[in-house]
């Protein structure tokens, strides 16, 4: 039944996101028609060799964000800079281009791609913690945008009403949030029972029951490290709205972007991203939300759409470094594991001549030797013989055939010698 039930799951979510994408393509293609492909196109000439300007700030957010993980783990120098950079960045290139990756696979995907450098469970809750840190940012910046959209601009009676309703679910979110943290409630082993009837596995429920402690121990014994890992969500945000400000000096250039509309156009952003997350890019949903409040704010639409576009360029540049660096990564195993395969064959005819030889010194046994088998001594020392000749183990010996013939040396032996050869020291059957 539980196996059915994850087929269905797994079904249904992958057919949620193939729609997803199939409609965001349409409404994307639809968008860029109605505004035009060569206007489209003439303002992103005007971005020119701005684009670069754009990619150094966005390295900004993907530091400010992987110095906050590094922050949030429990002994903050096990993970170095470089891997919790190169984890993120490859994560996230799988959040991009999958459809349900960014919350279903891309922040697992992190702790796991560094899991030969620091703990599995260390890096989940590390990631864990960032992530409650990064939506409580997310959740005041689109309350802040909102609410100066709404003091700021007159807006169709349809999305004040949305925007109205934003604010609300922000506030009730963030309320709920911290009432969590002030009474360390724990969830999952509130609704054990329950989550075992829905036919978890148990060891996964043990593991996040771990997490969950692992998060509420962090709150009671590093909440000196609260205000900086804030301020590196503020400034992933802040970098956010530099790239939306620097991105229209460049496109428009009938109207001059202002810090307030940069950070409100930011914010729907993020509304976007959140929301259509099974959308791979969010394309479509971008240009048609980018769009339209680029028109409130005295924009053209084709600007806002243009904007979108170069959002994406930016995503799949940052996706294609990611899938370098996890085919890189991959190559890099590989190497590992021949390496290690190498080495262990080494050691393993090291450890058999040196086997043979130490049976040879306990009994001398001369090639010619006709060997008796009723001797223990004799029996040990041409098992380790025959084991450093043929790699058999000495729980596996040679077997001998109808004519007495060994398979690795041609001296005749008898079937009595081969049930003797499959003893022990003991005179018992080996395993």
């Amino acid at each position: 039944m539980k196996r059915v039930t994850d087929k269905f799951t797994n079904r249904t979510i992958r057919s949620v996101g193939v729609i997803g994408a199939v409609l965001g393509a349409g409404l994307f293609v639809y968008f860029v028609k109605r505004s035009g492909l060569n206007a489209i196109a003439g303002e992103i000439r005007q971005l020119g060799m701005g684009f670069l300007i754009i990619i150094a700030i966005s390295t900004v957010r993907q530091v400010a964000r992987s110095v906050a993980w590094i922050l949030c783990m429990d002994e903050p120098g096990k993970l170095h800079f470089w891997d919790a950079f190169r984890a993120r960045v490859m994560g996230d290139a799988i959040g991009n281009l999958i459809p349900f990756g960014s919350f279903a696979i891309a922040e697992p995907a992190k702790p796991l791609l560094i899991r030969e450098r620091v703990p599995l469970m260390s890096g989940l809750s590390a990631i864990a913690i960032e992530n409650i840190f990064y939506s409580l940012s997310v959740g005041l910046f689109i309350f802040s945008g909102a609410a100066a959209l709404l003091l700021n601009f007159t807006l169709p009676k349809g999305l004040r009403v949305i925007t109205v309703i934003t604010v609300c679910v922000i506030l009730l979110i963030i309320g709920v949030g911290f009432l969590f943290f002030r009474t360390e409630l724990r969830v999952i082993r509130g609704f054990d029972k329950l989550i075992r009837r829905c036919g978890l596995n148990p060891r996964a429920l043990e593991k996040a029951c771990s997490l969950e402690d692992r998060v509420y121990e962090f709150a009671e014994h590093s909440r000196s490290r609260f205000v900086p890992i804030l301020l590196l969500e503020a400034c992933f945000h802040l970098a956010g709205v530099s790239e939306v400000y620097v991105t229209l000096m460049f496109i428009s250039a009938a109207h001059r972007p202002s810090f307030l509309t940069a950070f409100i156009l930011e914010s729907v952003n993020r509304v976007i991203n959140i929301t259509f997350k099974f959308v791979p890019l969010r394309m479509g949903v971008d240009e048609f939300g980018t769009g339209s409040v680029s028109k409130i704010l005295s924009f053209t639409e084709t600007t806002g759409v243009t904007l979108a576009i170069i959002r994406k360029a930016r995503d799949l540049f940052w996706a294609s470094v990611g899938i370098v660096l996890l085919f890189q990564r991959s190559l890099s195993l590989r190497a590992k594991g021949r390496q290690s395969q190498s080495m262990a064959g080494t050691r393993a005819n090291d450890d058999s001549g040196d086997f043979c030889a130490a049976g040879n010194r306990l009994v001398d046994l001369p090639e010619d030797e006709v060997v008796d088998l009723r001797s223990l001594d004799h029996r040990r020392a041409w098992q380790t013989r025959l084991q450093a000749k043929s790699r058999y183990s000495l729980s596996d010996p040679p077997q001998f055939g109808k004519q007495g013939i060994s398979a690795v040396d041609g001296k005749k032996r008898g079937p009595a010698d081969a049930a003797l050869l499959s003893s022990d020291g003991s005179g018992t059957e080996g395993p």
